[in-house]
């Protein structure tokens, strides 16, 4: 018995120092393809994208938020409070100025149409000849090109080990990985929970679906989810077909092409944003009843209409947890 004692205390003293290594600075990663190097835990952070300010939330690192902007949802109800104290530079793209003068010593953001080549808010050496390291969430990057269009076209489908690996960088960055790996296990353990859920329903291999997040006239063709982003593997993952096999994130298709497909059922942004008048989901469903092409469609007789929150079909923590609703709404769905 003290052997064994012994022994379990000389493992302890031995991994002690293992437990306790934080991270190394200068920390040098690679951000869709853009070298940079941190210096130290930084202090002051400007999040551009809900998706990244969301993850610093939960890494609890809302005291190092300088800044925020480009916001489609209100913020995750847990973190109402704290969101509230931390400035919104712009709620779409901010301008570069502002960005610079929350005197970041890093900025994050989930998209390079906001800080990339082309970015609305700046390019990533722009940042540099400030510098201030900049970081895009992987998401953005790895299976997806971006050159061709805003939104970007996936080669592969979306898969969320990168926004696992997101929540591990930014943990990493900031001197917090064990509260990021409770993060990651927390999804991990949510996300196989919905996928046991929707295996059980057993459901037949004819049930189909289709994603609508706006259109930018609500008579003309709208936008809705291409065969690989995170609508596609959500629906790929709880067993349902997307009737669009684009590989573009948001392309354009009509409703006569639509109703001609009869999705099973219709998953339906909502969000706060009003650019176009599409994004108001009373809207879609008005236009949804009323159409008289759209009206006759299954899903629409049988009210098999999902609202799931637009923030949540771009690659997020939130999408985890629309793939929870997406199940639930299927259970109650009867599809047989």
């Amino acid at each position: 018995m003290m052997l064994k004692l012994a022994t379990a205390i000389a493992v302890a003293v031995a991994l002690a120092p293992m437990a306790r290594a934080g991270t190394e600075y200068p920390l040098t990663l690679t951000s869709c393809g853009h070298r940079v190097t941190i210096d130290k835990a930084p202090e002051r952070v400007v999040s551009v994208g809900q998706s990244t300010t969301e993850i610093l939330y939960l890494l609890g690192l809302a005291d190092k938020v300088a800044g925020t902007a480009l916001w489609i949802n209100p913020v995750l109800p847990e973190f109402a409070e704290t969101d509230a104290k931390v400035e919104r530079l712009a709620d779409n793209a901010p301008s570069f100025e502002s960005v610079l003068g929350k005197n970041p010593d890093l900025v994050v953001t989930a998209y390079e149409w906001m800080i990339g080549p082309q970015g609305a808010v700046g390019t990533r050496e722009m940042f540099d000849d400030s510098r201030i390291p900049s970081w895009v969430m992987p998401t953005e990057c790895v299976g997806k090109d971006n050159t061709q269009s805003m939104d970007g076209a996936r080669t592969v489908m979306f898969d969320p080990d990168l926004v696992y690996q997101g929540i591990a960088e930014l943990a990493r960055i900031f001197d917090v990985e064990e509260r990021g790996a409770q993060v990651i296990a927390d999804l991990k353990a949510r996300e196989a929970a919905a996928v046991d859920k929707a295996r059980a329903l057993n459901l037949p291999d004819d049930v189909t679906a289709v994603f609508w997040y706006s259109s930018a006239d609500i008579e003309i063709d709208p936008y809705v989810a291409g065969a690989y982003g995170v609508p596609g593997w959500m629906l790929s993952t709880l067993g349902v077909r997307n009737i669009v096999d684009s590989a573009e994130e948001w392309p354009t298709v009509g409703w006569e092409t639509i109703a001609s497909a009869n999705p099973s059922f219709i998953v339906a942004a909502e969000m706060n944003r009003r650019r176009f008048p599409a994004d108001d989901i009373a809207v879609k469903r008005d236009f949804l009843t009323s159409d008289p092409v759209a009206r006759e469609m299954d899903a629409v007789k049988n009210d098999r209409i999902v609202t799931i929150e637009a923030n949540a079909m771009d690659p997020s923590v939130r999408s985890i947890y629309a793939l929870e609703a997406l199940a639930q709404a299927l259970a109650g769905f009867g599809l047989k």
